[in-house]
């Protein structure tokens, strides 16, 4: 009877604790810090190398570089540096060192007679666009001549203490199933669950992905095909003879930000992104990418929290020490740390409070851009098992609905680290099922 009646407190402490990260759902106060690596961070190095397929990281880029073994906790580090350094063009580093689009600036909202006066100043509107879904208009500006882009921003704001302005920040990417065809009855039973995906480019002719139902928006519907993109789309619907995601036969609804474009990914993007997946009534949306706080950013997701959506997003690799990452850290969003094999947090990933789940996040064979499959290591790589986990019960957004789901996975979690919730593993790990081990396609292959 005690062991009955702690069950049920765990199962009651879980459920609690889910309602109380889907508050966001109504209003989230945001968590801010200042973005950067502290000196003095150790540098933790990968395990041993997986000799048969190569490694593909959270942050990886399209180029055969990004496939090598490099601690990921340096690695969004050095892909900013060399986004900065490539395409000083049309990049540009804020006060922090985060990448942002040159001397473009995000107006949320304005009010008219901001607007006018800003144009007055020497702004001019490079695009003005309403997202009726999020209740909100974005507004880009470009700097005037001869002002630096910080110093325009400050300038803005001076003009209207209530205008909400920021700068235009870009975001960087952080079991054997049967061969036999779907029977229709699981057909059936897949039809109407969706799940949303908002990254790069996906690989539409891979084994993996060639017959899942997708549904993409962005590059005026080519999405660009990138390492990334097809790795995370694998993990939630992909289906080989070896290889299975975590809700194959669903719906993906995937969002190309990027499209191949080194200014790709900002702030922006992602806003229109969430605007086309709400207008699409998408429960769930898997964002593995990372970057600083943004206030456009902050109020697409709490658009998308007040309509009923869950947002699921990687906590990023930049080390348990560094500050917070978003989208993850942002109040209702379900933040997702990555595992072991042996179900030890990556030494790489993010600690705080906005660790809601840990999923395997090391040695999971993904789809690779372009045929075969790669070892994925990184949190980029676990969300997609939570999202694929949490889009099984939230079909469409319903903010009851996605209480529910969160309670119900929350009770399926396996507690780990220190007891209840916790800065490591947050409630605890799921989706370790929903890990293909890489031998497994590599003895298909054979």
């Amino acid at each position: 009877m005690r062991c009955f009646n702690r069950l049920l407190v765990r199962r009651a402490w879980r459920t609690v604790l889910a309602t109380a990260a889907i508050a966001g759902l109504c209003a989230a106060a945001p968590v801010h810090a200042q973005l950067g690596l502290p000196r003095g961070t150790p540098l933790p190095t990968l395990p041993r190398e997986l000799s048969r397929l190569p490694i593909v990281s959270t942050t990886a880029s399209t180029t055969e570089a990004a496939q090598s073994l490099v601690p990921l906790q340096t690695l969004r580090l050095t892909t900013v540096r060399q986004l900065l350094r490539d395409h000083a063009d049309v990049l540009e580093a804020d006060p922090a060192g985060e990448p942002v689009r040159r001397r473009e600036l995000l107006l949320i909202s304005p009010a008219q007679a901001t607007l006018d006066a800003a144009v007055a100043l020497g702004f001019v509107v490079l695009r003005d666009a309403v997202l009726a879904e999020l209740e909100l208009r974005q507004v880009v500006l470009r700097v005037p001549p001869g002002l630096a882009t910080a110093e325009a921003l400050a300038r803005l704001r001076s003009l209207d203490p209530q205008l909400e302005a920021d700068f235009n920040h870009v975001y960087t990417r952080s079991g054997e199933t049967s061969a036999a065809q779907l029977r229709a009855t699981d057909k059936a039973a897949t039809a109407a669950r969706r799940v949303g995906l908002v990254d790069s480019g996906l690989d539409r002719r891979h084994a993996a992905l060639r017959d899942a139902d997708v549904r993409t928006w962005g590059c005026d519907d080519t999405p660009v095909s990138s390492p990334h993109g097809s790795a995370v789309a694998s993990l939630l619907v992909g289906r080989d003879a070896a290889f299975a995601g975590v809700v194959p036969g669903s719906v993906l609804y995937a969002a190309d930000i990027y499209c191949g474009r080194p200014a790709g990914g900002a702030a922006e993007d992602i806003a229109a992104a969430f605007a086309w997946l709400a207008r699409e009534r998408v429960g769930v949306v898997n964002v593995s990418l990372v970057g600083p706080p943004n206030r456009l950013l902050e109020r697409a997701v709490q658009a998308m929290n007040r309509k009923g959506h869950l947002i699921v997003a990687a906590v990023g690799n930049d080390g348990p020490a560094a500050p917070p990452l978003f989208p993850a850290s942002y109040a209702g969003v379900v933040g997702v740390t990555g595992v072991t094999v042996e179900r030890r947090v990556l030494p790489e990933a993010a600690q705080g409070p906005q660790v809601m789940f840990a999923a395997p996040g090391a040695e999971l064979a993904v789809a690779r851009s372009g045929g075969g499959y790669v070892v994925a290591r990184g949190t980029s790589f676990a969300a997609p098992l939570v999202a694929g986990l949490l889009a099984e019960s939230l079909r469409e957004p319903d903010s009851a609905a996605a209480v529910a789901a969160l309670a119900r996975l929350s009770d399926s979690a396996q507690d780990l680290g220190a007891p209840g919730r916790d800065p490591v593993f947050g409630i605890g790990l799921v989706g370790e099922r929903s890990r293909v081990a890489p031998e497994s396609v590599h003895a298909q292959a054979r």
